[in-house]
């Protein structure tokens, strides 16, 4: 079966009320959304990919998130300036931004 996609850049743009878990739509989801839109239509990329809003990606004390797939790699603490270089990188380099890489502990659940 062919990917529609080679890769797939899913942003959270989730937003919960005050007084919860932190949430990414309030730490610029949506801006960053529209900059991995934007670098990518700015470039003749070799390879097809998408950037979209999505929900809850489960990592939001590590907000704002990007998850990026089939890799299965999730970026945290994503500010506008990184979009390139994940861009740059990790899309058409194929190496991770290793220190974005969202760090789980396997203890907890």
């Amino acid at each position: 079966m062919e990917l529609r996609y080679d890769k797939h850049i899913f942003i959270c743009v989730n937003e919960r009320l005050p007084g919860g878990k932190p949430s990414c739509g309030e730490k610029k989801g949506l801006e960053l959304v529209a900059a991995f839109k934007k670098e990518i239509a700015a470039r003749n990329l070799p390879i097809r990919v998408r950037a979209q809003k999505a929900g809850c990606l489960d990592v939001c004390f590590n907000g704002p998130s990007v998850a990026v797939y089939p890799d299965g790699i999730f970026y945290g603490n994503v500010q506008l300036s990184d979009v390139v270089e994940i861009v740059n990188t990790h899309i058409v380099g194929g190496l991770l931004v290793e220190r974005l890489i969202v760090q789980y502990d396997s203890t907890k659940p």
